[in-house]
């Protein structure tokens, strides 16, 4: 019966993925609005322009090497030791972000925010890894983290030589920062975990919705807190997200579910 169900949902999650896939690559090449640089909150303090939005990374930093020590420390009991790679590249990936989205936000263009998005799909690519191998397969989570990493660093490459060109396609980037998030809930529902509080997984999701939906409303987020923008927010929001996994990284035990080798 469980392998049956497994079999619907892995069709699923194929199905879904094609149609993804599909969709994306029957827009246009996707050229990068060169209206997103334009951040509201631009001020300079300590002669560090765009102030609040650089340092407002920081965060990224603390919660990355904060998990990279719970993946040196942690034992088979939280961690799936098949999986330790996966796990390092998605905490090295997350402090990484804090660096390239710094960078980037103290000079706003095209060239900084390659820096930017190259760590964010490490991170997001290790964290597809490590979900495909505590609920699927950990050999197949095995078999496909180095193929997801460099798609995932090669859509950005990809990315920046088309714009170099004149005709700039996000398309294969947009497939690497949104299809995970569209396939991770498929299997946080639709797979038996191996470890409890797997709502560090959907706290992780529900931070990331959030602080999309913080950086759209940029803007309005400064008018109402003059303090801090909505993009400050979002990258704070993000780390919290963070924070909130690697908790229950912390605290969970096995299940005792059969995982597939």
């Amino acid at each position: 019966m469980k392998l049956e169900k497994d079999k619907i949902g892995l069709v699923a999650i194929l199905v879904v993925s094609i149609l993804a896939v599909v969709v994306v690559f029957f827009q246009d090449s996707i050229a990068q609005d060169l209206n997103y640089h334009l951040f509201h909150d631009e001020r300079t303090f300590f002669g560090i322009p765009n102030f609040w939005n650089v340092i407002s990374n920081l965060p990224f930093l603390f919660v990355g090497l904060w998990g990279g020590q719970w993946v040196v420390k942690a034992t088979q009991h939280n961690l799936l030791r098949e999986l330790k790679l996966a796990y390092f590249f998605l905490f090295l990936g997350i402090s990484l972000v804090a660096v390239g989205s710094g960078y980037y936000h103290l000079w706003p263009n095209n060239v900084t925010l390659v820096w930017d998005r190259m760590p964010m799909t490490i991170a997001f690519m290790s964290l597809f890894s490590v979900v495909i191998g505590e609920f699927i397969s950990v050999r197949f989570s095995q078999l496909l983290l180095f193929p997801l990493l460099i798609f995932g660093i090669l859509s950005v490459i990809y990315w920046h030589i088309t714009e170099g060109q004149g005709e700039g396609d996000l398309r294969l980037y947009v497939l690497v920062q949104f299809l995970p998030m569209l396939i991770i809930p498929m299997i946080l529902l639709l797979f038996k975990p191996v470890y409890t509080l797997t709502r560090g997984y959907w706290l992780l999701l529900f931070s990331y919705l959030l602080a999309k939906a913080l950086e759209y409303f940029d803007p309005a987020m400064f008018d109402i807190l003059p303090l801090l923008s909505g993009h400050s927010l979002k990258h704070v929001t993000a780390a919290c997200g963070v924070f909130f996994l690697i908790r229950a990284y912390k605290h969970r035990e096995p299940t005792y579910q059969k995982i597939q080798h």
